[in-house]
């Protein structure tokens, strides 16, 4: 795998160039980066709902169970023609599941801080769960805010992986050249 990966640096350098993109975008312009990604995500449902649609027929034709399949399938159907036509919705209804995962997460984390020694850290698990508690409560009191926070976090996040995967690349191209040398002067 790693002289494969070697010879393809290329490619890991251009994923690094698109993560780095992406997240100049997302920075740059959160309003656009968040409407992008409701619109891709609309997208797939819409082709993952029609691809569905072609398994529950085929499971139909041979006698197989199939309502399910059609049930799933029309459910993302209606979903992407939602998320597309809606996209801020799509947006919103992002942030206030984000919300209540960290609303969730964060009081589960509460109880569990109860229940732990205090030599073993009581104190950081209690203050995790009152940061995400305090989280999903201003994502729900402020959810536009919240969408342009969580777009700026996945700016930074796909700048860091694109500079990460860069230096990978070029180490892999630095390796591949060397590959070639050893290779050649074994040859010889």
């Amino acid at each position: 795998m790693s002289a494969l990966l070697a010879q393809n640096w290329w490619a890991v350098a251009l994923r690094g160039v698109c993560g780095i993109v992406f997240g100049l975008i997302a920075l740059v312009l959160p309003g656009a980066a968040m409407l992008s990604l409701a619109l891709f995500f609309a997208a797939y449902l819409l082709v993952d709902g029609s691809f569905g649609i072609v398994a529950a027929v085929r499971a139909a034709r041979t006698g197989e169970r199939w309502g399910l399949l059609l049930a799933e399938a029309l459910l993302n159907l209606a979903m992407g023609l939602i998320a597309f036509f809606f996209p801020a919705g799509a947006v919103l209804a992002f942030v206030l599941v984000t919300a209540a995962w960290a609303l969730i997460t964060g009081g589960l984390m509460l109880g569990a801080a109860f229940r732990l020694a205090r030599s073993h850290g009581r104190i950081w698990l209690a203050l995790g769960g009152i940061v995400s508690i305090i989280w999903g409560v201003l994502l729900v009191l402020a959810p536009i805010a919240g969408a342009l926070v969580l777009t700026w976090w996945l700016g930074g996040y796909a700048i860091a992986f694109g500079v990460v995967l860069l230096v990978l690349a070029f180490r892999l191209r630095r390796q591949c050249g060397r590959d070639a040398g050893t290779t050649a002067s074994q040859g010889a």
